[in-house]
């Protein structure tokens, strides 16, 4: 009889937990968990130069203090009494289209097939901007230079990184500025040109950022006073004057 949940990721074989074929008791001995993310995303076990622009990836992607939408929501959900799991699942869900979201758009963009200069015409005729490019502190994102020279010595720097660096340059002509490549620029590049789906942006993304969730939280409980909440000085009502009740 067939069954209707199926998934070909992982299951119990023998009274064991396999993950893709592979016993998870030989994984625990031998793999690191870099390894086991990859495997669970594609199915086989990395290379050691896929091992480490994966491991790069998500280090860059673990935290960036404490102003983004994911922190400050974990945090928020922390300092009102909520358990781990809650306040993690607050932070995941601070991360939208404006934050954490630009590596997924950027990949589907970068995978389309248009050359630089049909995708720059196609994303601005339309009014958008492209994600994954321009930074409002950096005018080159230390991030994304690291990650793409890291990708050029492994052998990732391919025709989706080259179409990210060409879509900088038309924008540099058309905008007359610079508008660098940022960190979610580079890794939709790169993941796309290791072979990644544009559909697993956000993920990579989470993997890395629970992590700094997870330390956030513990923080917040440890170091500061529950229920903490905006001061009052820092508010403004700019509403309807008081009035009465007729």
């Amino acid at each position: 009889m067939d069954k209707k949940w199926k998934t070909s990721i992982s299951g119990i074989v023998d009274g064991e937990v396999h993950i893709h074929g592979y016993k998870i008791t030989d994984l625990i001995n031998q793999v690191n968990f870099t390894d086991a993310i990859w495997l669970e995303l594609k199915g086989e076990l990395p290379t050691e130069k896929e091992r480490t622009m994966l491991d790069a990836i998500l280090i860059s992607t673990i935290d960036n203090g404490m102003g983004p939408p994911s922190i400050t929501n974990a945090r928020n959900s922390a300092s009102a009494g909520n358990p781990m799991q809650a306040a993690v699942a607050a932070g995941v869900l601070g991360i939208g289209e404006y934050h954490g979201g630009a590596i997924e758009e950027c990949a589907r963009l970068l995978q389309m097939g248009l050359a630089a200069s049909k995708l720059v015409e196609k994303v601005i005729s339309s009014g958008d901007r492209i994600p994954g490019f321009g930074h409002k502190v950096y005018t080159e994102d230390p991030r994304a230079k690291q990650i793409f020279e890291k990708a050029k010595k492994l052998g990732f720097f391919r025709e989706h990184c080259e179409l990210a660096v060409a879509v900088e340059q038309e924008l540099e002509k058309l905008k007359g500025k610079k508008i660098p490549i940022n960190v979610d620029g580079a890794i939709a590049a790169v993941v796309s040109d290791m072979g990644f789906d544009y559909r697993l942006g956000k993920g990579f993304f989470i993997i890395g950022r629970v992590v700094g969730l997870v330390a956030h939280i513990f923080e917040e409980w440890v170091r500061e006073k529950p229920f903490r909440r905006v001061p009052n000085e820092e508010i403004e009502y700019d509403g309807v004057s008081p009035r009465k009740l007729k």
